[in-house]
C-alpha cells in the first residue's frame, strides 16, 4: 500500500502544479479553435480584386504598399514576420514581428486594409509557452506534457488498482 500512497501523493501535487498550465493551454486552445469566427481574435480575410495571375503585383510592390501606411510596426523588411498569400481571395496577409499587427494587401490593386490587431498570434504564443521565453517553450511545456501523461496513467492505475485488489480478495476467499 505504500507504493499506492506515493503514487497518489505524486499524482495530487503534480496535478495541482500542472493545473495552471493545463488551464492556460485549454483556454488558449479553445480560443484558437474559434479564431476564424471572431474578428477580435483574427481579422477576417478581405477579398481582393479578382483577376488573372499575370496581374498579380510583385512582392516589392506589396512591401511598398505596407510601408506607405507609415505604421511604426512596419518600417523595414526586418519588421515583417511573414507574408501569407491567399490565392482564392487575391490577398497578401502581412504580419508584423511587433505588436501582433496584420495588414492585408490586395494582390492586384495593392489596396490595404490598414493595420489590424491579430490576437491569434499572441494566443498561440501563450498556448505553446513561447510568450514566456525559450525556456518555457523548450523545457517547461514538454515537461508539462510528460506530467499530463503521468497524471493520466497514474489516474487510471489509481482507479483500477482497488478494483483489482478487491477482485483478488474475492477470488482468494472463494477458493
Amino acid at each position: 500500500m505504500r507504493g499506492f500512497r506515493l503514487l497518489w501523493l505524486l499524482h495530487r501535487w503534480l496535478g495541482v502544479s500542472a493545473g495552471l498550465i493545463v488551464l492556460l493551454s485549454a483556454t488558449t486552445g479553445f480560443l484558437l479553435l474559434l479564431k476564424k469566427d471572431f474578428a477580435w481574435i483574427q481579422p477576417p480575410v478581405v477579398h481582393g480584386q479578382q483577376g488573372p495571375v499575370e496581374r498579380l503585383q510583385p512582392l516589392p510592390a506589396v512591401y511598398g504598399a505596407v510601408f506607405a501606411l507609415g505604421l511604426p510596426q512596419f518600417q523595414s523588411e526586418a519588421d515583417i514576420a511573414r507574408i501569407d498569400f491567399r490565392p482564392a481571395q487575391r490577398v497578401h496577409k502581412v504580419v508584423s514581428v511587433h505588436d501582433y499587427l496584420e495588414v492585408q494587401v490586395c494582390a492586384i490593386t495593392l489596396a490595404t486594409s490598414g493595420g489590424k490587431p491579430r490576437l491569434s498570434d499572441w494566443l498561440e504564443a501563450l498556448h505553446d509557452g513561447s510568450w514566456f521565453g525559450g525556456f518555457a517553450h523548450g523545457a517547461v511545456m514538454p515537461f508539462a506534457a510528460l506530467v499530463l501523461l503521468y497524471l493520466a496513467t497514474s489516474g487510471y492505475v489509481m482507479w483500477l488498482w482497488p478494483k483489482w485488489v478487491r477482485r483478488r480478495q474475492r477470488r482468494a476467499t472463494k477458493g
